[in-house]
């Protein structure tokens, strides 16, 4: 759901933007580290924002606790064929939020 502007990504990208350039540049040691980290978490954020793919698909689970608690079971263990395509795909879009570009590799 969408509330005006600015959007959530937005938002979440002016403050990442602030800690990377005004705070990164007046701090040092600890703080600036720190600084770093929490505007990478941000810029992660921002992606999951504003990420349009569609969910992988999970075989007709709800979600992903649901597959993993049935790969668990030995639901697939005579399927991996099925199961291993899908495993990929979650893996390749967890990597395309945290770490673009990664998925390509």
């Amino acid at each position: 759901m969408t509330y005006g502007r600015p959007t959530a990504a937005e938002l979440v990208a002016a403050v990442a933007e602030f800690l990377e350039t005004d705070v990164k540049a007046g701090t040092i040691g600890a703080v600036n580290f720190h600084s770093r980290v929490a505007a990478n978490v941000l810029r992660t954020v921002e992606r999951e924002l504003l990420d349009d793919r569609a969910d992988p698909d999970l075989l007709g689970y709800p979600d992903e606790a649901g597959l993993a608690a049935a790969i668990r079971r030995g639901e697939f263990d005579d399927r991996e064929s099925d199961v291993l395509p899908v495993l990929r795909g979650i893996v390749l879009h967890r990597l395309a939020v945290s770490h673009p570009g990664y998925e390509r590799e």
